[in-house]
């Protein structure tokens, strides 16, 4: 039977190229992702950068470490402490100290360095730093002089020169020298004055003292119980890599890397699969007449189903070593891509690797044998009197097995959506669950198709068979009667329909659901913004407070830490009031429970995530600078998106600046000129004054960068795999009808009726495909609607038009043009041989 099998293969190669496309692109992919997963598991340690050439830096606590009866767990602190000063005055005995400050510098107008390097957020943003930090990069000089006076200021890179003036938030700079940009930012460098002025804190120093010493100086300190002393890090050699902005950005980058590709290669299995295994039924139907006669010579059930799976193993091989060359080539490409995009890290490049062309390889083998053996079972049932068929009706096409997992998949979708909705509506909200739950119903539905193909063709086409002519009609029957064809066709169209439905779909209203909660909670007139990493100062606050008719509600940026189950530290996004009643005149709080009049310095405002949330009782927590407190529960908030935080009251965010007033009119006060009078307020000091309305629109939180190219790269993926089942099986089926094409001619129709006639088809059976695709994508959009009303976050379901429009056009396009290309390649065979 192998011999057979590649006899046939030989001869009916154009059946199978869909299948060895797709497979071959499977493998591809797969190679890529193991290429670049095993790539970024070998990323090498980023070295310091701003104090490579410190010989020593402290940095005052910044993780908090709790210990459980699991082992200790640590978290970040929102507000790392500065190093003590009773520390620092025994650091000074060593030798000499340096106090690190950084925070962002914004240039007006167009002038700007335009660097996107981690910490700075595009055009025009800069990091400010001390002249005296700058030896430890080590940055030196190459035009002009050091800062002296406090409107002076060094920079890195050409973009400004010695005697430029440039306006920034901190003022009017002059440019007195310039030093060569490094790469990993781009600074300007003040006097050490002026930037203790402008960033009053100092989490970490550089000291020039000998390791072993600064490590006994510090362990004094903490033996001596000296205040703030016991969670200082002393950070030498590879370790002062902490000390730089964000060091654990390559990690977090990779991370998001693979979860891309990791995303896109389980979408690209689960559609190889489903294209090989509709390849190969839609095969072994159109083949039953072959196999009638296979039988009727005394060919057995197992001797066929060996040939199918013959096929489908050569196929399987060809294939998947051709994906693993493909993959190999389109590697390096793919990596210098995502680079170029900043999606990962500078360095990130393609290793030397084995294991992910096994994986590849032998994944898509799996693929090509798993996808064929539904289609072996039924080629082994085919009886000898298969070869006497004619009718072009299909029967049969809903076998025992196909009802059995159709059913079983809807089943289990629909189940586990009820569970989900009972349990933890919040899950539904998670990427990984709205990008992995539709593929049940996906599956379900491309099961049960042929149940619905012939209701929906006659529904579709219930207005064209009643036109004139016998297009519509004869369109309607066909479709309806080839329901194997129809099916084969439609399914693909549904996959994609139904990704992009979903998938983009579910981003949207989770952004629109979001979005709302922002609105609805903001209540204030006007909201006064501090530059980005910075805030007010108490004079800032003071001149807002003076301006007439302004209610003003200052709020800080901080955090709180919980231990959930004695296991799990959680850290929980807080904002910092001054007080209840300012915060009830700008802000609506979704409460479930208590009054925000009971918030005071002892209090706090949970939400119903929280895992103790009943109003009364008390809770151990950590403020965002580890600070341990327990305190009472005086309301409680609905969870809604997860975005609803907690609210706790100035004193207990010591240190946090403010960052943000909300504004309240007074009675009968002007809007106009409570606005001129905000910004004559904070205007110097780099502050931004916006109504409550744009505010709310600015801060709505969006899709993430990775997550939009993730999403667009498997819908894609989709699209492609749809492009090559569609054309496939429009050329084979329309091959196959080379008998019933004769007939319409002979019955008088012409060629241009005969294509008119199949391009109506291609456009029904899309269209049906495109209806089911847009039901499925109905029900998950309706099950993440269910989670966000019971999350109290009710929003309507946000349905992608324009992209399921697009792909629908574009499967509609591909349908067309496989069908009638194949048709006239038939026609003017039939011409050549009449002449």
């Amino acid at each position: 039977m192998l011999t057979t099998a590649l006899h046939t293969l030989r001869a009916r190669w154009p059946a199978f190229i869909g299948s060895f496309i797709a497979l071959s692109l499977g493998a591809a992919l797969l190679t890529v992702t193991g290429l670049a997963l095993a790539s970024s598991l070998d990323a090498p340690k980023r070295a310091p950068e701003r104090f490579a050439a410190a010989p020593v830096v402290v940095r005052g606590q910044d993780t908090l470490r709790v210990h459980t009866p699991s082992g200790e767990r640590t978290k970040e602190l929102a507000r790392p402490r500065s190093v003590p000063d009773a520390l620092t005055t025994r650091l000074k005995d060593l030798g000499p100290v340096v106090e690190d400050r950084s925070f962002p510098v914004r240039v007006h107008g167009s002038r700007g360095p335009g660097d996107r390097s981690p910490g700075n957020r595009g055009p025009g943003d800069l990091i400010g730093h001390p002249w005296s930090t700058a030896a430890f990069a080590p940055y030196r000089i190459d035009a002009g002089r050091a800062p002296r006076a406090a409107d002076e200021v060094v920079v890195t890179g050409g973009w400004a020169a010695p005697g430029d003036r440039v306006r920034t938030d901190r003022g009017t700079l002059r440019v007195v020298g310039t030093v060569p940009r490094l790469g990993f930012e781009d600074a300007v460098f003040f006097t050490d004055a002026r930037a203790a002025r402008l960033s009053p804190v100092s989490v970490q120093l550089a000291v020039d003292a000998e390791v072993s010493a600064v490590r006994e100086a510090v362990r004094d300190a903490v033996r001596d119980s000296v205040p703030g002393s016991a969670g200082v890090r002393v950070l030498a050699g590879d370790d002062r890599r902490y000390a730089d902005a964000d060091p654990d950005r390559d990690r977090e980058a990779l991370t998001a890397l693979n979860a891309l590709f990791g995303t896109a290669g389980g979408v690209s299995a689960f559609v190889s699969v489903f294209v090989v295994a509709s390849t190969f039924a839609f095969a072994v139907a159109q083949r039953r007449r072959e196999f009638g006669l296979l039988r009727t010579a005394g060919a057995t059930p197992g001797q066929l189903r060996r040939m199918v799976l013959g096929e489908a193993l050569a196929v399987g091989v060809l294939a998947s070593a051709t994906g693993c060359l493909l993959g190999a080539y389109a590697a390096p490409h793919l990596a210098a891509q995502v680079v170029e995009e900043g999606l990962a890290p500078a360095w990130f490049t393609i290793g030397e690797h084995t294991w992910p062309y096994h994986m590849a390889f032998w994944t898509g083998l799996a693929v090509a044998l798993c996808g064929a053996t539904a289609a072996a079972w039924r080629a082994g049932r085919t009886s000898p009197v298969e070869a006497l068929r004619e009718a072009s009706a299909d029967t049969g096409t809903m076998t025992r097995g196909r009802w059995v997992c159709g059913a079983g998949l809807l089943l289990t979708a629909l189940v586990t959506l009820v569970v989900a909705l009972a349990g933890d509506p919040g899950d539904l909200l998670h990427r990984k669950t709205y990008v992995s739950r539709p593929m049940l119903l996906i599956a379900a539905a491309a099961l049960l198709a042929p149940v619905v193909v012939r209701p929906s063709a006659r529904l579709l086409t219930w207005l064209p068979a009643r036109l004139p002519g016998a297009t519509g009609l004869l369109a309607r029957e066909n479709t309806a009667a080839g329901v194997r064809r129809t099916a084969a066709v439609a399914a693909p169209v549904l996959v994609t329909v139904a990704l992009a439905g979903s998938l983009l779909g579910a981003v949207a209203t989770l952004d629109e659901a979001k979005a709302a909660e922002v609105r609805e909670r903001t209540a204030a007139a006007f909201v006064v913004t501090a530059p980005s990493g910075t805030g007010f100062d108490a004079a800032a606050v003071d001149r807002l407070r003076a301006v007439p008719g302004a209610e003003v509600s200052p709020t800080s940026s901080t955090a709180v830490y919980a231990l959930e189950d004695g296991v799990a530290l959680i850290r929980s996004d807080a904002r910092a009031v001054a007080g209840p009643g300012a915060l009830t005149a700008t802000t609506r709080l979704p409460l479930a429970a208590g009054t925000v009049a009971d918030l005071d310095d002892r209090s706090i405002i949970v939400n119903e995530e929280w895992a103790e949330h009943t109003v009364g009782r008390s809770v151990r927590i950590w403020l965002g600078d580890g600070t341990r407190k327990t305190l009472r529960i005086a309301a409680v908030m609905h969870t809604g998106t997860g975005d609803n935080g907690v609210y706790v009251t100035a004193a207990n965010a010591a240190g946090a600046p403010v960052d943000r007033v909300d504004v309240a009119l007074a009675d009968g006060a002007d809007a106009d000129a409570v606005a001129a009078g905000l910004r004559g307020a904070v205007t110097p000091v780099g502050g931004r004054v916006a109504s409550g309305d744009v505010w709310a629109a600015a801060a709505s939180p969006g899709t993430r960068g990775t997550t939009r190219a993730g999403l667009f790269l498997v819908l894609g993926i989709a699209l492609l795999y749809t492009g090559i089942s569609v054309v496939n099986t429009m050329l084979t089926a329309t091959s196959d009808r080379a008998r019933e094409l004769a007939v319409l001619r002979l019955t008088g129709a012409t060629d241009r009726q005969v294509l008119r006639l199949l391009a109506v088809e291609s456009l029904t059976v899309t269209a049906v495909g495109a209806l089911l695709g847009l039901l499925v994508a109905g029900l998950n959009l309706a099950g993440m609607a269910a989670a966000l009303h019971l999350l109290t976050a009710p929003v309507t379901p946000v349905v992608p038009w324009t992209a399921v429009t697009t792909t629908a056009a574009i499967c509609a396009a591909l349908t067309t043009a496989a069908a009638l290309t194949s048709a006239t390649l038939l026609l003017r065979r039939r011409a050549v041989a009449r002449e």
